[in-house]
């Protein structure tokens, strides 16, 4: 059913197995959890004993053979809840030590969403100003609904501003994501129109092919360049963009 959900909340694969065997029956003896979960009867009494340990599986004393009784799946959520709390604890120490190490020159590759998600988190990490050439409005495909909130939250909160070069189609296409992004923001001249994006931010300089307007294919390759001469660089040749292209008028006037 969930087992592999299960797994990566913790649960051993015989744990997973037993406690949704309990969920089906209520309650039941270690014979019948044994059948119809099919562990072997000696491996059952070890993991339902560390499953009573971590709370989610409790013994019925009565008369017969004991029976098993699964706690209700609300106490999975506070597992969960346990291991970020931990994690939170810890985090102050791990991204110190993080960023205490020497960042030498790097280059490497992300891919699809997820790739997607860690350029994002690197925005986060970097903590300065992003300046977006070509920008296509990817951060609003439907994948990151749930996830871009936070980032927005987060990036407000670390003060990152953003400075947008949105490509020519954006204005009539998706004006939706200009007026969520807020100012600055200019467009680059029809011509100029691409089917990739450069976003620089502090040593980071990020290109991206398999960008379309407002979403991102799954075949998205990020090609990240960690080099602070080269971000330098790219902020500087940003900025002869920006002044060159016209300064964006209220809606209005555009009218």
């Amino acid at each position: 059913m969930h087992q592999a959900i299960l797994e990566s909340l913790g649960l051993s694969k015989n744990e997973a197995k037993i406690y949704e065997t309990l969920l089906m029956f209520h309650d039941a003896t270690i014979g019948t959890v044994a059948t119809h979960s099919k562990i072997h009867r000696r491996n059952i009494y070890d993991s339902v004993n560390r499953l009573i340990e971590k709370g989610l599986v409790f013994q019925v004393l009565g008369e017969g053979d004991n029976l098993y009784r699964p706690v209700s799946p609300d106490k999975l959520m506070e597992l969960v809840e346990e291991k970020r709390q931990q994690l939170k604890k810890i985090m102050p120490e791990l991204q110190a030590t993080y960023k205490k190490e020497p960042q030498f020159e790097a280059t490497y590759i992300y891919k699809g969403i997820e790739g997607f998600k860690n350029y994002l988190r690197d925005i986060l990490i970097a903590e300065e100003d992003v300046y977006l050439i070509g920008a296509k409005g990817c951060w609003f495909d439907p994948r990151l609904k749930t996830f871009l909130p936070q980032f927005l939250k987060e990036a407000e909160r670390k003060k990152i501003k953003f400075h947008h070069l949105f490509d020519f189609e954006i204005k009539k296409q998706l004006p939706e994501v200009v007026a969520s992004v807020g100012k600055p923001y200019k467009f680059l001249p029809k011509k100029y129109s691409t089917p990739a994006m450069v976003d620089i931010f502090g040593d980071h300089v990020v290109s991206f092919t398999g960008a379309g307007l407002g979403k991102i294919s799954d075949e998205m390759t990020i090609f990240v360049n960690i080099s602070r001469p080269l971000a330098t660089s790219y902020k500087t040749w940003f900025g002869f963009m920006w002044d060159m292209c016209p300064t964006t008028r209220s809606r209005k006037k555009e009218s």
